[in-house]
Protein backbone atom coordinates (compact mmCIF):
# COMPACT_ATOMS: atom_id res chain seq x y z
CA UNK A 1 0.00 0.00 0.00
CA UNK A 2 2.82 2.32 0.31
CA UNK A 3 2.77 3.03 -3.25
CA UNK A 4 -0.57 4.43 -2.79
CA UNK A 5 1.32 7.11 -0.98
CA UNK A 6 3.72 7.76 -3.04
CA UNK A 7 1.42 8.12 -5.97
CA UNK A 8 -0.64 10.59 -4.02
CA UNK A 9 2.69 12.65 -3.45
CA UNK A 10 3.58 12.68 -6.67
CA UNK A 11 0.22 13.54 -7.79
CA UNK A 12 -0.46 16.27 -5.02
CA UNK A 13 3.35 17.74 -6.48
CA UNK A 14 2.00 18.02 -9.59
CA UNK A 15 -1.96 18.69 -9.57
CA UNK A 16 -1.33 22.73 -9.29
CA UNK A 17 -0.45 22.63 -12.63
CA UNK A 18 -3.16 23.41 -15.46
CA UNK A 19 -2.02 20.30 -17.36
CA UNK A 20 -2.04 18.14 -14.61
CA UNK A 21 -5.38 18.96 -13.92
CA UNK A 22 -6.86 18.74 -17.12
CA UNK A 23 -4.92 15.74 -17.18
CA UNK A 24 -7.05 14.09 -13.82
CA UNK A 25 -10.15 15.59 -14.75
CA UNK A 26 -9.93 13.62 -17.96
CA UNK A 27 -9.00 10.65 -16.74
CA UNK A 28 -11.80 10.70 -13.73
CA UNK A 29 -14.66 11.44 -16.63
CA UNK A 30 -13.15 8.64 -18.41
CA UNK A 31 -12.65 5.92 -16.15
CA UNK A 32 -15.67 6.96 -14.55
CA UNK A 33 -17.93 6.15 -17.75
CA UNK A 34 -15.96 2.99 -17.93
CA UNK A 35 -16.19 2.01 -14.43
CA UNK A 36 -20.37 2.36 -14.99
CA UNK A 37 -20.37 0.30 -18.31
CA UNK A 38 -18.53 -2.33 -15.74
CA UNK A 39 -20.99 -2.63 -13.99
CA UNK A 40 -23.30 -3.26 -16.12
CA UNK A 41 -21.89 -6.07 -17.23
CA UNK A 42 -21.13 -9.48 -15.81
CA UNK A 43 -17.14 -10.62 -15.94
CA UNK A 44 -15.84 -7.22 -16.05
CA UNK A 45 -14.79 -5.10 -13.03
CA UNK A 46 -14.69 -1.15 -12.28
CA UNK A 47 -11.70 -1.36 -10.60
CA UNK A 48 -9.96 -2.54 -13.61
CA UNK A 49 -11.36 0.15 -15.95
CA UNK A 50 -9.75 2.34 -13.18
CA UNK A 51 -6.66 0.89 -13.48
CA UNK A 52 -7.20 1.72 -17.21
CA UNK A 53 -7.51 4.91 -17.12
CA UNK A 54 -4.78 5.51 -14.74
CA UNK A 55 -7.13 7.00 -12.27
CA UNK A 56 -7.44 3.68 -9.88
CA UNK A 57 -5.19 4.72 -6.82
CA UNK A 58 -6.06 8.43 -6.77
CA UNK A 59 -10.11 7.37 -6.41
CA UNK A 60 -9.23 4.95 -3.61
CA UNK A 61 -6.95 7.32 -2.05
CA UNK A 62 -9.90 9.99 -2.26
CA UNK A 63 -12.59 7.51 -0.63
CA UNK A 64 -9.85 6.72 2.48
CA UNK A 65 -9.05 10.55 2.75
CA UNK A 66 -13.18 11.58 2.65
CA UNK A 67 -14.49 8.36 4.98
CA UNK A 68 -12.04 9.83 7.04
CA UNK A 69 -13.27 13.38 7.43
CA UNK A 70 -10.37 14.98 5.29
CA UNK A 71 -12.24 16.85 3.32
CA UNK A 72 -9.56 18.07 0.46
CA UNK A 73 -10.19 19.64 -2.72
CA UNK A 74 -8.25 17.20 -4.89
CA UNK A 75 -10.19 14.06 -3.05
CA UNK A 76 -13.44 15.24 -3.47
CA UNK A 77 -12.52 16.69 -7.28
CA UNK A 78 -12.09 13.07 -8.33
CA UNK A 79 -14.30 11.22 -6.40
CA UNK A 80 -16.71 13.67 -7.40
CA UNK A 81 -16.13 12.96 -11.59
CA UNK A 82 -15.89 9.76 -10.90
CA UNK A 83 -18.83 9.23 -9.23
CA UNK A 84 -21.20 11.73 -11.80
CA UNK A 85 -19.72 9.96 -15.07
CA UNK A 86 -20.25 6.45 -13.93
CA UNK A 87 -23.99 7.06 -12.47
CA UNK A 88 -24.53 8.58 -16.00
CA UNK A 89 -23.07 5.78 -17.83
CA UNK A 90 -25.13 2.74 -16.13
CA UNK A 91 -28.32 4.94 -17.22
CA UNK A 92 -27.77 5.82 -20.35
CA UNK A 93 -26.37 1.89 -20.71
CA UNK A 94 -28.89 -0.04 -18.44
CA UNK A 95 -31.61 -0.87 -21.72
CA UNK A 96 -29.41 -2.32 -24.07
CA UNK A 97 -27.25 -4.12 -21.64
CA UNK A 98 -30.29 -5.96 -20.24
CA UNK A 99 -31.79 -6.69 -23.80
CA UNK A 100 -28.19 -8.23 -25.04
CA UNK A 101 -27.81 -10.54 -22.14
CA UNK A 102 -31.94 -11.63 -22.69
CA UNK A 103 -32.07 -11.66 -26.07
CA UNK A 104 -28.30 -13.36 -27.33
CA UNK A 105 -27.65 -15.17 -23.62
CA UNK A 106 -25.05 -17.23 -24.78
CA UNK A 107 -23.05 -14.43 -26.64
CA UNK A 108 -23.02 -12.07 -23.96
CA UNK A 109 -21.95 -15.20 -21.66
CA UNK A 110 -19.49 -16.19 -23.60
CA UNK A 111 -18.03 -12.46 -23.54
CA UNK A 112 -18.44 -12.11 -19.88
CA UNK A 113 -16.34 -15.16 -19.22
CA UNK A 114 -13.14 -13.76 -21.63
CA UNK A 115 -13.84 -10.51 -19.35
CA UNK A 116 -13.46 -12.24 -16.17
CA UNK A 117 -10.55 -14.46 -17.19
CA UNK A 118 -8.89 -11.83 -18.63
CA UNK A 119 -9.16 -9.95 -15.46
CA UNK A 120 -6.68 -12.91 -13.72
CA UNK A 121 -3.20 -11.77 -15.26
CA UNK A 122 -3.58 -8.40 -13.35
CA UNK A 123 -4.14 -9.75 -10.05
CA UNK A 124 -1.57 -12.38 -10.64
CA UNK A 125 0.95 -9.47 -11.75
CA UNK A 126 0.11 -7.54 -8.53
CA UNK A 127 0.61 -11.17 -5.92
CA UNK A 128 4.32 -11.68 -7.44
CA UNK A 129 6.21 -13.03 -6.56
CA UNK A 130 3.55 -16.00 -5.60
CA UNK A 131 3.90 -17.34 -1.98
CA UNK A 132 1.87 -20.19 -0.23
CA UNK A 133 -0.18 -17.65 1.44
CA UNK A 134 -1.49 -16.35 -2.60
CA UNK A 135 -2.27 -20.07 -2.92
CA UNK A 136 -4.25 -20.67 0.34
CA UNK A 137 -6.05 -17.57 -0.60
CA UNK A 138 -6.50 -18.35 -4.18
CA UNK A 139 -8.28 -21.59 -3.11
CA UNK A 140 -10.50 -20.18 -0.48
CA UNK A 141 -11.59 -17.73 -3.19
CA UNK A 142 -12.37 -20.09 -5.99
CA UNK A 143 -14.08 -22.79 -3.08
CA UNK A 144 -16.55 -19.74 -2.18
CA UNK A 145 -17.36 -18.60 -5.84
CA UNK A 146 -18.14 -22.27 -6.52
CA UNK A 147 -20.29 -22.64 -3.92
CA UNK A 148 -22.29 -19.71 -5.19
CA UNK A 149 -22.47 -21.09 -8.58
CA UNK A 150 -23.46 -24.02 -6.73
CA UNK A 151 -26.61 -22.54 -4.91
CA UNK A 152 -27.63 -20.65 -7.87
CA UNK A 153 -28.18 -23.84 -9.86
CA UNK A 154 -29.95 -25.68 -7.47
CA UNK A 155 -32.34 -22.53 -6.47
CA UNK A 156 -31.10 -22.84 -3.13
CA UNK A 157 -29.39 -19.46 -3.00
CA UNK A 158 -30.04 -16.30 -2.08
CA UNK A 159 -31.28 -15.79 -5.49
CA UNK A 160 -34.57 -17.26 -5.11
CA UNK A 161 -35.12 -15.91 -1.51
CA UNK A 162 -35.05 -12.11 -1.62
CA UNK A 163 -36.72 -10.89 -5.03
CA UNK A 164 -38.72 -8.10 -4.32
CA UNK A 165 -37.28 -7.33 -0.86
CA UNK A 166 -35.84 -3.97 -0.18
CA UNK A 167 -33.77 -5.52 2.46
CA UNK A 168 -32.48 -7.81 -0.75
CA UNK A 169 -32.05 -5.14 -3.26
CA UNK A 170 -29.56 -3.32 -0.50
CA UNK A 171 -27.40 -6.30 0.48
CA UNK A 172 -27.07 -6.39 -3.68
CA UNK A 173 -25.87 -3.00 -3.89
CA UNK A 174 -23.53 -3.54 -1.02
CA UNK A 175 -22.31 -6.50 -2.80
CA UNK A 176 -21.59 -4.95 -6.08
CA UNK A 177 -20.10 -2.62 -4.65
CA UNK A 178 -17.00 -4.50 -4.02
CA UNK A 179 -16.60 -4.21 -8.73
CA UNK A 180 -16.14 -0.08 -7.94
CA UNK A 181 -12.65 -0.93 -5.44
CA UNK A 182 -11.82 -4.57 -6.53
CA UNK A 183 -9.47 -5.17 -9.91
CA UNK A 184 -10.74 -7.92 -11.82
CA UNK A 185 -14.06 -8.40 -9.12
CA UNK A 186 -16.69 -7.86 -11.21
CA UNK A 187 -20.21 -6.55 -9.22
CA UNK A 188 -22.37 -7.39 -11.98
CA UNK A 189 -21.25 -10.89 -11.71
CA UNK A 190 -22.44 -10.87 -8.16
CA UNK A 191 -25.18 -9.44 -9.01
CA UNK A 192 -26.10 -12.78 -11.69
CA UNK A 193 -25.04 -14.89 -9.22
CA UNK A 194 -27.80 -13.16 -6.33
CA UNK A 195 -30.73 -13.12 -8.96
CA UNK A 196 -30.45 -8.90 -9.26
CA UNK A 197 -28.89 -8.78 -12.41
CA UNK A 198 -31.79 -8.43 -14.44
CA UNK A 199 -34.24 -6.34 -12.08
CA UNK A 200 -31.85 -3.85 -11.00
CA UNK A 201 -31.17 -3.35 -14.78
CA UNK A 202 -34.81 -3.19 -15.33
CA UNK A 203 -35.85 -1.03 -12.73
CA UNK A 204 -32.98 1.86 -14.13
CA UNK A 205 -34.54 1.60 -17.53
CA UNK A 206 -38.29 1.87 -15.97
CA UNK A 207 -37.18 4.85 -13.94
CA UNK A 208 -35.36 6.55 -17.08
CA UNK A 209 -38.26 5.92 -19.39
CA UNK A 210 -40.46 7.73 -16.89
CA UNK A 211 -38.12 10.43 -16.44
CA UNK A 212 -38.33 11.05 -20.03
CA UNK A 213 -42.09 11.02 -20.13
CA UNK A 214 -42.36 13.44 -17.12
CA UNK A 215 -44.19 10.61 -14.94
CA UNK A 216 -42.73 10.97 -11.81
CA UNK A 217 -45.63 8.80 -10.06
CA UNK A 218 -44.31 6.24 -12.62
CA UNK A 219 -40.40 6.93 -11.24
CA UNK A 220 -41.19 6.58 -8.09
CA UNK A 221 -41.90 2.40 -7.88
CA UNK A 222 -38.41 1.35 -9.35
CA UNK A 223 -36.84 4.50 -7.84
CA UNK A 224 -37.62 4.23 -3.99
CA UNK A 225 -38.34 0.27 -3.86
CA UNK A 226 -35.25 -1.17 -6.21
CA UNK A 227 -32.73 1.89 -7.11
CA UNK A 228 -32.76 3.79 -3.26
CA UNK A 229 -31.88 0.81 -1.40
CA UNK A 230 -29.28 -0.53 -4.05
CA UNK A 231 -27.59 3.01 -4.02
CA UNK A 232 -27.52 2.96 -0.37
CA UNK A 233 -26.06 -0.73 -0.40
CA UNK A 234 -23.10 0.77 -2.94
CA UNK A 235 -22.62 3.53 -0.89
CA UNK A 236 -22.48 1.47 2.17
CA UNK A 237 -20.02 -1.04 0.48
CA UNK A 238 -18.13 1.28 -1.42
CA UNK A 239 -16.87 2.93 2.09
CA UNK A 240 -16.61 -0.60 3.81
CA UNK A 241 -14.68 -2.30 0.81
CA UNK A 242 -12.15 0.26 -0.03
CA UNK A 243 -11.40 0.74 3.67
CA UNK A 244 -11.11 -2.97 4.47
CA UNK A 245 -8.80 -3.09 1.05
CA UNK A 246 -6.37 -1.07 2.39
CA UNK A 247 -6.23 -2.96 5.50
CA UNK A 248 -6.07 -6.22 4.27
CA UNK A 249 -3.56 -5.06 1.64
CA UNK A 250 -1.24 -3.60 4.19
CA UNK A 251 -1.33 -6.16 6.89
CA UNK A 252 -2.35 -9.85 4.56
CA UNK A 253 -1.35 -8.72 1.27
CA UNK A 254 -0.03 -12.04 -0.35
CA UNK A 255 -3.21 -14.04 1.12
CA UNK A 256 -5.92 -11.21 0.03
CA UNK A 257 -4.01 -11.26 -3.71
CA UNK A 258 -4.71 -14.80 -3.60
CA UNK A 259 -8.50 -14.62 -2.73
CA UNK A 260 -9.04 -12.00 -5.74
CA UNK A 261 -7.24 -14.47 -8.19
CA UNK A 262 -9.84 -17.50 -6.72
CA UNK A 263 -12.67 -15.23 -6.92
CA UNK A 264 -12.03 -14.41 -10.49
CA UNK A 265 -11.16 -18.07 -11.72
CA UNK A 266 -14.22 -19.39 -10.06
CA UNK A 267 -16.57 -16.71 -11.57
CA UNK A 268 -16.39 -18.65 -14.60
CA UNK A 269 -17.78 -21.67 -13.24
CA UNK A 270 -21.01 -20.02 -12.57
CA UNK A 271 -21.14 -18.44 -16.14
CA UNK A 272 -21.92 -21.51 -18.72
CA UNK A 273 -22.65 -19.94 -21.50
CA UNK A 274 -25.37 -22.17 -23.10
CA UNK A 275 -28.78 -20.97 -21.32
CA UNK A 276 -32.32 -19.98 -22.51
CA UNK A 277 -34.96 -18.57 -21.41
CA UNK A 278 -38.02 -21.26 -21.38
CA UNK A 279 -41.47 -20.43 -21.40
CA UNK A 280 -43.27 -20.77 -17.67
CA UNK A 281 -45.06 -23.69 -17.11
CA UNK A 282 -48.66 -22.02 -16.33
CA UNK A 283 -49.61 -23.58 -12.78
CA UNK A 284 -45.96 -24.58 -11.85
CA UNK A 285 -43.65 -21.70 -12.70
CA UNK A 286 -43.47 -19.52 -10.20
CA UNK A 287 -41.65 -16.15 -10.68
CA UNK A 288 -41.49 -13.31 -8.22
CA UNK A 289 -42.84 -15.45 -5.26
CA UNK A 290 -46.47 -15.76 -7.68
CA UNK A 291 -46.97 -19.17 -9.33
CA UNK A 292 -47.83 -18.04 -13.18
CA UNK A 293 -51.30 -18.43 -14.23
CA UNK A 294 -53.01 -17.91 -17.40
CA UNK A 295 -54.35 -14.00 -15.59
CA UNK A 296 -51.19 -13.14 -14.45
CA UNK A 297 -48.75 -14.46 -17.25
CA UNK A 298 -48.97 -10.86 -19.06
CA UNK A 299 -47.60 -9.56 -15.78
CA UNK A 300 -44.03 -11.18 -16.60
CA UNK A 301 -41.73 -10.14 -19.13
CA UNK A 302 -38.96 -12.26 -20.97
CA UNK A 303 -36.20 -11.53 -18.30
CA UNK A 304 -38.46 -12.61 -15.79
CA UNK A 305 -38.70 -16.06 -17.30
CA UNK A 306 -36.47 -19.32 -16.03
CA UNK A 307 -33.98 -20.46 -17.76
CA UNK A 308 -32.57 -23.83 -18.78
CA UNK A 309 -28.88 -24.98 -20.16
CA UNK A 310 -28.67 -26.95 -23.78
CA UNK A 311 -26.83 -29.07 -25.85
CA UNK A 312 -25.21 -26.50 -28.20
CA UNK A 313 -24.16 -26.78 -31.99
CA UNK A 314 -20.96 -26.99 -33.40
CA UNK A 315 -20.77 -23.62 -34.90
CA UNK A 316 -22.48 -22.33 -31.20
CA UNK A 317 -19.06 -23.36 -29.34
CA UNK A 318 -16.90 -22.08 -31.60
CA UNK A 319 -18.35 -19.19 -31.52
CA UNK A 320 -18.37 -19.02 -27.76
CA UNK A 321 -14.05 -19.53 -27.80
CA UNK A 322 -13.81 -16.95 -30.21
CA UNK A 323 -15.92 -14.69 -28.04
CA UNK A 324 -14.31 -15.53 -24.90
CA UNK A 325 -11.18 -15.24 -26.61
CA UNK A 326 -12.17 -11.97 -27.39
CA UNK A 327 -13.26 -10.99 -24.05
CA UNK A 328 -10.20 -11.70 -22.70
CA UNK A 329 -7.89 -9.97 -25.40
CA UNK A 330 -10.00 -6.94 -24.45
CA UNK A 331 -9.77 -6.86 -20.35
CA UNK A 332 -5.92 -8.01 -21.16
CA UNK A 333 -5.47 -4.90 -23.54
CA UNK A 334 -7.17 -2.34 -20.87
CA UNK A 335 -4.81 -3.37 -18.30
CA UNK A 336 -1.78 -3.01 -20.51
CA UNK A 337 -2.98 0.86 -21.53
CA UNK A 338 -3.32 1.33 -17.22
CA UNK A 339 0.41 -0.19 -16.79
CA UNK A 340 1.66 2.15 -19.55
CA UNK A 341 0.30 4.77 -17.53
CA UNK A 342 2.44 2.90 -14.30
CA UNK A 343 -0.80 2.49 -12.33
CA UNK A 344 -0.65 -0.71 -12.98
CA UNK A 345 1.91 -1.35 -10.48
CA UNK A 346 0.48 0.90 -7.37
CA UNK A 347 -1.40 -1.62 -5.50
Amino acid sequence: MQAFGRDSENAGQTEEAPAASRGTAFRAVAGGLLMGLANLVPGISGGTMLLAAGIYPRFVEAIAEITTLKFRFRSIFVLGLVVVSAVLGVVLFAGPIKDLVVEHRWVMYSIFIGLTLGGLPIVWRMARPVSAPVWVGAALGFAVMVLLALAQSRGTGAAGAGEGSVVFHGLAGLAGASAMILPGISGGYLLLLLGEYIPILSAIDAFKEALKAGDLGAAMGPGVNVLLPVAIGVVIGVIGVSNLLRWLLASHRAVTLGALIGLLAGAVVGLWPFQRSVEPVLGETIIKGQVVTTENLSEFDVEDYPTERFSPRIGQVLGALGLVLAGFGVTLGIARLGAEEGDGKAL
